[in-house]
């Protein structure tokens, strides 16, 4: 089988078939150097046992704070949950390896081109390195490239930001607790914004401008607002910039097809892996991914799909209600952490709670706005939508 890719999708894929040492015969195709490789990446999730992750993970949280927008805070304890990063160069690192160990697998670096089905299967067409044509046959294969257009959906924001890697004159963090949303930064016109600040040490930290809108902002307004944030929000005093990070992340109730042909199956935000409501992709793909590698340990290619259709139907109301303005992001978001046991909330942002757990929570949110959007929306027409370059940041 093929795996094209090397972002998230790709290379939990190719770690979920190797993670015991055996693997059916797996290529793993990645980008070579050049512009067609991304740039390094931070991807972030929040588990609760061991996960297979742990040599990639580079920092996590115990405790989680949140902001809201009059100034007051929440601070709450997730156990059993701890917020995890990992940087996408480790868990390349890591995969990479696995890869190298494991009989059967390997890695091309090349430029998948086209992907057709033929009678025996599968083929796909790539450029190696140098302009070297090289083509390759397979029963199955896994694509996670971007999707030329997004499909028609209802609402489309879309989740954008860009981070700074900074180093203090003076310890100004506390390493013990991530700011997942700090909604005292000057609110959009339409949207929301917040701040997001992962401490690495006491003197450093991830620093992040996100907004929720219908279209990305200028490098010159991201690195004027992370600006202020750092300044007049954080006054974190003199600092270093000693790297950044940037990307757009498509939050859409947008159907997306598992499926790209008898034998083609898309994986990662091209097949929907994104969670619409919140923008978080990295647990949805460890979840995907574990369940093909279990089918296909089982003999059989049926896999679910990322996420369940009632946790996309919330999320098309949810959506709705931020674009129409019905509800007020910042302080929807800041109530549920506070009325919320933390746990339970993460999982319902995950798309693992039960049905029961769901309603009590849904009681918690502003009731008659909701229900006039859950009244509306089946009968909102799909329209296609243009598609901002994704990536970064995939939480």
């Amino acid at each position: 089988m093929l795996v094209i890719g090397g972002g998230a999708a790709g290379l939990s894929l190719a770690h979920r078939l190797t993670e015991n040492g055996t693997a059916p015969a797996v290529t793993l195709i990645e980008p070579p150097d050049g512009p067609l490789r991304p740039a390094e990446r931070t991807w972030c999730y929040w588990g609760a046992a061991a996960d297979g992750l742990e040599e990639a993970v580079g920092a996590s949280w115990s405790v989680l704070r949140l902001h809201g927008a009059d100034g007051g805070s929440v601070t709450v304890d997730p156990a059993p949950f701890t917020y995890r990063m990992v940087r996408s160069a480790d868990f390349e690192r890591m995969v990479h390896g696995r890869l190298a160990r494991t009989d059967g697998a390997r890695l091309l670096r090349g430029t998948a081109e086209s992907v057709r089905a033929v009678p025996a299967g599968t083929e796909v067409r790539c450029t190696l390195p140098g302009g070297r044509p090289l083509t390759l046959y397979a029963r199955r294969v896994f694509d996670s490239r971007p999707l030329p257009e997004l499909p028609p959906a209802r609402t489309c924001l879309l989740q954008h930001f860009r981070g700074w890697f900074v180093h203090t004159r003076t310890d100004r963090f506390d390493p013990a607790v991530a700011d997942l949303m700090d909604f005292r930064v000057p609110q959009p016109t339409h949207g929301l914004a917040f701040g997001y600040v992962l401490p690495l040490a006491p003197d450093r930290a991830l620093v992040e401008y996100t907004e929720f809108s219908r279209a990305p902002l200028t490098t010159e307004e991201y690195e004027s607002a992370l600006g202020r944030y750092c300044r007049d929000i954080l006054g974190l005093g003199e600092l270093t910039v000693e790297r950044t990070e940037q990307g757009v992340i498509p939050m859409t109730d947008a159907r997306f097809p598992g499926r790209a042909g008898p034998a083609v199956y898309r994986i990662g935000t091209a097949g929907g892996a994104t969670r619409p409501a919140t923008g978080y992709t990295f647990a949805a793909v460890q979840r995907h991914s574990g369940a093909i590698a279990a089918a296909l340990r089982d003999g059989h290619d049926r896999v679910p799909a990322p996420h369940g259709r009632r946790a996309r139907a919330m999320d098309a109301v949810l959506l709705r209600a931020l674009d129409t303005g019905r509800i007020d992001g910042p302080r929807f978001f800041t109530d549920l952490f506070r009325r919320v046991p933390a746990e339970r909330l993460l999982r319902f942002l995950d798309g693992t709670t039960s049905l029961r757990e769901e309603w009590g929570i849904g009681l918690r949110t502003p009731v008659r706005p909701m229900l006039r959007t859950a009244a509306e929306v089946p009968f909102l027409p799909r329209r296609s939508q243009p598609l901002a370059r994704t990536g970064g940041n995939n939480r």
